[in-house]
């Protein structure tokens, strides 16, 4: 029977860590991280970069010297992409990094109104 116990916790092990690294939490509606998010550190983190779990205070030494992507924060952490977005989330709401959200892709122009205004355009400056 111990041993049904033992293969029981191996298997969730590797489980564990990640749940203790965002201390339970999981990612709030209002932080949404794409794979290009660029984040950097605050100037006045690393003070408060002292009382950090040792996985945030890794994100903060990379974020430190400029702005790296989440996909890349994750890569160099090794850690899976939702606990680096959970950690970005908890150092957003310390005020600790700064985000720079990816630019929205531009909406397709309606081809009637572009072409009505360069009508207009022509009629007015003569060309």
């Amino acid at each position: 029977m111990s041993d049904e116990a033992d293969q029981a916790l191996e298997l969730t092990t590797p489980l564990v860590p990640l749940f203790v690294i965002t201390n339970g939490r999981a990612l709030p509606p209002d932080h949404e991280y794409e794979h290009t998010t660029l984040v950097t550190a605050a100037e006045d983190a690393s003070t408060a970069a002292r009382t950090l779990t040792p996985e945030a205070s890794q994100v903060m030494d990379l974020v430190t010297d400029g702005f790296l992507s989440v996909a890349e924060v994750a890569g160099h952490t090794h850690l899976p992409l939702g606990i680096v977005r959970i950690l970005l989330a908890q150092l957003e709401e310390s005020d600790l990094i700064l985000v720079r959200r990816p630019i929205p892709r531009a909406e397709r122009v309606d081809r009637e109104l572009v072409s009505a205004v360069l009508e207009g355009l022509k009629n007015r400056f003569g060309a």
